[in-house]
């Protein structure tokens, strides 16, 4: 499985974010396929990001016993 890379979805989040920003009327179908991509992207980014989290954490218990 490949792992998500979080600067990419924040760039699709920013483009996602940028097209509400310059509708001048938003199309409802249109702009609820943007939220819809959004919260997906949401959704995976947290998920990387506790991923993210949790190998700091071994790498900072690999160096504590290593240190301490």
């Amino acid at each position: 499985m490949e792992k998500t890379n979080l600067s990419e979805s924040l760039k699709k989040l920013e483009e996602i974010t940028k097209w509400f920003d310059n509708q001048e009327d938003v199309d409802v179908e249109k702009g609820l396929k943007k939220v819809k991509e959004g919260v997906a992207l949401i959704k995976v980014s947290r998920e990387r990001l506790k991923e993210v989290e949790n190998e700091f954490e071994d790498v900072k218990k690999i160096l504590d016993g290593e240190i301490g």
